[in-house]
This record gives structure tokens, sequence and C-alpha cells, in this order.
């Protein structure tokens, strides 16, 4: 028993303990199952591993830069500042897990777990109505991450390998459900392209393809309405972060102050003027959430391939749940930008209102909830509702994302971590199971758990008919 200890605990030090090393032997074990060469495994565990220390640098860059402007926020006027973003999110609960005493390897045994649930309910689909797979993997990352948080926050005693599994069942049965929910919406909007959503707004998009018939004008489309041409520029995520970021962190040192920022701050030396040492602050935040994007992609990119391979093989004819950008060119050009501005405009409306109520949690727009998950419901809400409803239930999900975030970081114990995940699924639909989890403990992850199951069959009892549920058209 001793030796089996010791093997273990050798296990947990050098494996748990480096989710980089974790993550490429995921990747080379996938590979071998796979059938690929010796080489290409080998190959893929050196991308999957490096991937995971640049995500490692530019979380580490993001937390040493703007965490001196955070703590300013608290120590000067009482208020706990934090990011709603994905990437901050991910960071900020890796940042929680190292102050209980736990690794993020626990993340990627629930993310397995959750994928291989996903697999198991699509395989017994006569009987789940479950008919796609989520293989965003990046996504799968931030979601299983937030997730670790919520079920181990909730579940102090489960902070082990009982956790893992309940988190592993918890995010599985969110990908099948969720995704599975958007079917008819994009087979609507692309003219059954044969995908469905596998993101971060699948609830969001459910309904607001449910809801904008109702107030909106399907005749008026936002076809008809000229964008400005310099809001293209927006197109692009290092441009689109900085400006926020100069926006929101340019003014919070402003409203610190050139005194206070050098005495908190050390890197911020005499010879540099304020306004500087403001624009280089603030692009930092791009220049990091880049490398930690850049990483993520380089080893979620070797995790897909495997999870694909496995996927297609075992699982013909199931959609495959991919990245909300997809729907993009099946929208309105106008679309994309129009929900950016429009979400845009309803967080910081409701930012402004959280300073004027003195709330004790001040949200800092992030811009991967503000772009991506509202630009994908104005495309949908455009194509049932018109320009109306676009507008409508773009600015009120902006709204959501940012009242969502505050509630959560109260709610989950993240006040002074920096961040919250951000996106709408996140900030609403979690934000009440995580609730109902903390209040009810087991019973309440039971009730939370059996609610999303019963979804499927939901939707397949209103359909029109069976067949046309099980081929894809609702």
């Amino acid at each position: 028993m001793g030796y089996l200890e010791l093997v273990w605990q050798i296990f947990v030090d050098n494996i748990l303990g480096k989710p980089e090393f974790f993550i490429g032997i995921i990747v080379f074990i996938g590979y071998l199952l796979l059938k690929k060469p010796v080489y290409e495994a080998f190959a893929g565990f050196i991308k999957g591993t490096v991937g995971y220390m640049i995500l490692n640098v530019g979380s580490g860059g993001l937390v040493t830069t703007f965490r001196p402007i955070l703590a300013g926020l608290n120590g000067r006027f009482g208020l706990n500042a934090a990011v709603i973003d994905p990437y901050f999110g991910l960071n900020a609960v890796n940042t929680a897990l190292e102050s209980i005493g736990l690794a993020s390897s626990w993340t990627m045994i629930s993310l397995l777990i959750g994928f291989v649930l996903n697999i198991v309910l699509v395989l017994f689909r006569p009987v789940t109505k479950i008919r796609t797979l989520f293989i965003t993997g990046h996504i799968m990352v931030q979601q299983a991450t937030t997730a670790t948080w919520i079920i181990f926050y909730a579940f102090p005693q489960y902070r082990n390998g009982i956790g893992a599994v309940l988190i592993g069942v918890f995010v599985g049965v969110y990908w099948a459900v969720a995704s599975n929910l958007t079917v008819g919406a994009t087979q609507r909007l692309t003219d059954n392209a044969g995908f469905a959503i596998g993101h971060q707004q699948m609830f969001a998009v459910w309904f607001a393809d449910k809801v904008a018939a109702k107030i909106g004008n399907p005749k008026k489309r936002l076809d008809d309405i000229n964008l400005p041409n310099w809001l293209s520029i927006f197109h692009d995520n290092i441009i689109a972060t900085g400006t926020l970021m100069l926006i929101f962190f340019g003014s919070i040192m402003i409203l610190l102050g050139e005194p206070y920022l050098r005495e908190i701050d050390k890197t911020f030396v005499a010879s540099m003027a304020f306004p500087t040492y403001i624009i280089s602050k603030s692009l930092m935040f791009s220049v990091y959430l880049a490398i930690l994007m850049m990483g993520v992609r380089m080893f979620v990119a070797e995790l897909t391939a495997s999870f694909q391979g496995i996927s297609s093989r075992i699982l013909p004819g199931v959609l495959p749940a991919v990245d909300c950008a997809a729907v993009y060119g099946f929208g309105s050009p106008n679309a994309v930008l129009f929900g950016f501005v429009c979400g845009a405009i309803g967080q910081f409306v409701t930012i402004a209102g959280l300073l004027i109520f003195k709330s004790p949690i001040l949200i800092i727009t992030g811009f991967v909830p503000v772009f991506f998950d509202n630009a994908t419901i104005a495309v949908f809400a455009d194509k049932r509702g018109g320009a109306r409803a676009a507008a409508i239930l773009s600015f009120a999900s902006g709204i959501l994302q940012v009242l969502g975030g505050a509630l959560a970081i109260i709610i989950f114990g993240l006040a002074g971590f920096g961040g919250w995940h951000g996106n709408i699924d996140q900030s609403t639909v979690w934000v009440i199971q995580g609730l109902v989890i903390n209040k009810l403990h087991l019973v309440g992850y039971i009730i939370v758990i059996a609610s999303m199951l019963a979804i499927p069959w939901i939707q397949f009892k209103r359909s029109s008919s069976p067949e046309s549920y099980n081929e894809n058209l609702e």
C-alpha cells in the first residue's frame, strides 16, 4: 500500500501538479489511439505542453500588470474590481484554486469526464434525445475551469476525485443539452448547414430565436441600416480589446491619481510620464491576452484534433457543436458590429449604475463577452425579428452580463481574484444553477442535472414530429 501511495504522490506532484504535462500526455495518448505515428504523437505532446506553458506566461502577466490597479481600487475606495472575460475568469479561478492548495489539473480531468459523458449521451440519443457533440476545445477549457471553482466552492468536502466527477458530469450535461438547444435556431439561420453552436451563449441563442419574432419585425432587417465605416476596425480583436481597456483602465487610473499609483506600483518609475503609464498599462492587457490566447489555441488545437478523430469514428451523423463565429457569414453583415455596439452600451450603462448605487463590486468590460455574445445574439435575433429585436436583445445581454457577473463574484467568493467568466450563459444560467447548488448542496446538484437532462425531452415532445427532430430540423 505504501508503494502505491508513493507512486500516486509522484503522479500528483509531477503530472497533476503540472497541468502542462498533463495536457501533453492526454494529447500523446489521444494520437496513439488514433493510430498516428509515434513521432506525430510526440509532436502533439510538445505543442500541447508548450501551448499550456505559453498560457501560463500570459496569465501571469495579466496578474502582475493589473493587480496593483485592481488592488488600488479596493485600497482607496473599498471596491473589488473584476474583469468579466473568460480568460480573466480562467486566471481568477486558477488563482483561487491555488489559494486553497489545489492544482488546476483537476479541471483537465473534469474536462475529459465531461467530454466522454457528452459522447455517451449522444450514443444513447434514442433515450436522451441529444443530437450534438460539443467540440469547441478552448471553450471547454474555459467552462470546465469555471465549473471547477463552482463545485469545489459548494462542496469543500469533495475537493478531490469525487469533486472532479461532479464537475465533469455538470459540464458534460451542459455541453450536450445546451448545444442541442441551438439546433433548430442554427438550422433555420444557415439553411440546414449541419452544425450547432458550441460556445458560451447557447441558452441565449435559443432564447433570442424564440423571443425575437415577438418583439421585432423580420421585414426590417439590419441590412437596411448603414453603419459607419470606422466601426470596422473593431473586427480586430487586438484593436477592440486595446480600445476597451484604454477606456476602462485609463479611466480607473485617472480616478486613482498619479501620486497614489506611483506609491503602489513600483513599475511606475519617476522618469515615466502619467499619460505614457496609462497607455502602456492599458495596452499591456492586449499584449498578455494575445499571449494567453495563443497558448490556448496551440494546446486546444491538439486536444481538438484527437477528440474530433475519436468522435467521428464512433458517432457518425451527429451534429458537431462549433464556435459561434461559424454563423457570422449566414447573417446580416451589419449584425456582428451592431450587436457588439448595443451590448457594449448595455454594459457601460449598467457599470455606471453600479458606481452610482455604490456597489461593492466594480465590473470592468472584457472583450470576449461584449463582442462574441452580443454579436451572436444579434445575428440570430435579426433573422427572426429584424433590427429592433437585435438591438433590444443584445442591449439586454450587456446588462445581464454585468449584473450577473457582479452577482457571481459575490455568490462564489471570487472577490479579490480579479475576474469572472462573464459570458451570458455563465452570468445567467450558471449563476442560478450555482446558487441552487450552494443552497441545497447535493440535492440542489441533482435538481440542476435532472433539470438539464429534461430539456431535450421537452424539445422532442414539442417538436412537430419525431422525424423532423431526429433529422435535426428542429
